[in-house]
This record gives C-alpha cells, sequence and structure tokens, in this order.
C-alpha cells in the first residue's frame, strides 16, 4: 500500500508541475502574439489624405519631382499643386486654402507677424534671356537695369544690331519679378513691353520676339531652344555658381506654413520629406540648388 501511495502521490506532482508549465507558456504565448499583432499594425499603417500645395510657377520642377517620389512612397497620399504665384500662394496658405504656400523669394516682416514660417527648401538662380537671334551674350547689372528702367532702349548700346528693345517681365505679386527687381535695384521702376503672369510664358514671348529681353528661373530655361541665357558679369548661373554666390541673380524657394497651426500627418511627412537630404538629388534634377545638410 506504502508503495501503491507513494506511485499516486509522485503522478499527482508530475501532473501539478505540467499543468503549471503548460499555464506559463499560453500567457506567454498570448503576450507574444499581442505584440506582434501590434507591430503588424504599425508596420501596415500607411499615410493617406491630400497635400495641397499652391504658389509659385518657378517652383514648378521642383515641386512636381518632390510630389512625384513622396506619392510614389506613399501610396495613399496625393500631392496637388496650384501654380498661381507667389503672392497668391502665400495668401492661400495664410487663409487656409492650402497645408503649404509656395514662394520664391523670402516672406516679408509682415508676412511673419500675420502667423506664417518660412523654410527655404533650395536656391535658384534667375536667368536673364534673350532671343537666339540675338548676338549679346553677357551683360553686368547695371546695364540689365538700365535696359528695364527703359534708360536704354536700342540694343546698339550693347554693340549689337540696331533694334528696339522689348522688355518683358513678370506680373505684380511675382517671387521672381521680386528677387530680380531687388537684386538689381529696379523696384518700382521698370517699363515693360509685356507683364505677364507664368514663367513659361516669359520664355514664349522672348522665344518669339527677335529683340525682347526677359528673366526665368533657371530652372525653366534648362534645354530650352531659340533662346540664349547671358551671363551676368561674366558668370554663367548654375548650380554651382549659385550655391557659391558668385552668380548675382539668385533667390530662395520656400515653404510657406502657418505658425500657430500643425500641418496634417500627410503634410508633415511631405514637409519633412522635401527638407531633408532625401529630397537634394531631387531638388537638383529639378535644376534648383538643394539647401540640406
Amino acid at each position: 500500500m506504502k508503495k501503491v501511495f507513494s506511485l499516486l502521490l509522485s503522478l499527482t506532482m508530475v501532473m501539478a508541475l505540467l499543468a503549471g508549465c503548460g499555464g506559463d507558456t499560453t500567457a506567454d504565448d498570448t503576450t507574444d502574439d499581442t505584440a506582434s499583432n501590434d507591430a503588424a499594425q504599425e508596420e501596415t499603417a500607411e499615410l493617406s489624405g491630400t497635400v495641397a500645395t499652391d504658389g509659385s510657377t518657378s517652383m514648378e520642377e521642383v515641386i512636381g519631382a518632390l510630389g512625384e517620389q513622396f506619392m510614389a512612397d506613399n501610396s495613399g497620399v496625393s500631392v496637388t499643386y496650384n501654380p498661381t504665384g507667389s503672392g497668391a500662394g502665400i495668401e492661400a496658405v495664410s487663409n487656409g486654402s492650402c497645408d503649404i504656400g509656395l514662394a520664391s523669394r523670402a516672406l516679408t516682416d509682415d508676412e511673419k507677424a500675420g502667423g506664417l514660417t518660412e523654410t527655404i527648401v533650395a536656391l535658384d538662380g534667375i536667368a536673364v534671356i534673350v532671343n537666339a537671334e540675338n548676338p549679346v551674350s553677357d551683360l553686368t547689372l547695371e546695364q540689365i537695369a538700365s535696359i528695364y528702367t527703359g534708360a536704354v532702349t536700342d540694343w546698339s548700346e550693347f554693340g549689337s544690331d540696331a533694334g528696339a528693345i522689348a522688355v518683358i517681365g513678370r506680373e505684380s505679386g511675382s517671387g521672381t519679378r521680386d528677387g530680380f527687381e531687388s537684386i538689381t535695384g529696379t523696384e518700382d521702376q521698370c517699363v515693360l513691353a509685356q507683364e505677364l503672369s507664368s514663367t513659361g510664358a516669359v520664355i514664349e514671348a522672348v522665344r518669339a520676339t527677335p529683340g525682347a529681353i526677359g528673366y526665368a528661373s533657371l530652372s525653366a530655361v534648362q534645354d530650352q531652344k531659340d533662346i540664349t541665357v547671358l551671363t551676368v558679369g561674366g558668370v554663367a548661373p548654375s548650380e554651382a555658381t549659385v550655391l557659391d554666390g558668385s552668380y548675382a541673380i539668385q533667390r530662395s524657394f520656400v515653404f510657406a506654413t502657418r505658425t500657430d497651426e500643425a500641418l496634417s500627418d500627410a503634410a508633415q511627412a511631405f514637409f519633412d520629406f522635401a527638407t531633408s537630404t532625401a529630397a537634394s538629388d531631387l531638388i537638383a534634377n529639378a535644376g534648383a540648388v538643394p539647401v540640406a545638410q
């Protein structure tokens, strides 16, 4: 009987131990499964929504490249671009009709005081262009200013064949115009034959008019036919000369955002991407000069 009792007692203890081990294993498995599910949900969570940008026509190539890559990486997000000009883009972000305003100039003190924050995304040269039939290839800042203020009206003054100069510029509120006039010292003094509302329109007008001179974003004039991009004081506009400051006519490409209002998750992710070194090659390939380090 003692042997039987000892055997039963041993079996009981073994079963109790097995039951205890089984309970621990189940709890561990449940914990592990919960952690795995949480991790899986985090991995599969995707950004979604629309990122609305509005403003500078000069930033078309840059914002197009950035938006295309961001949407390829985030299939649930749509990045839109409304090419209205810098002034209109700043107004749009101020009144909340877009997420990010695009300006091809620095924000003014009044715009910053009105609740906007400026973030420089890239630098851009403003190229001075003439019709390809014009033999002039270089002008100084002073000569450019004399043309745009109407002090000089004939190409013969610069060693070219005689012919009236058709002065072409951008509309009031354009970031390109603001940058050009501030650098050449021609604010509120320009005498224009045509005042156009987009970068592309300026290029087309110069291409179609033998005596024309105009200005446009460096990123927009590359590989264009039937125009000549002038050197300014002997320096050609390029990524290198803009970055080192030797090319005189240059400005900033700016993201304007509302200072006291957070961006949506999708808009913040796009903003972070566009201002990071991950976007540098895209910006450079679009013809601008990245500033992220």
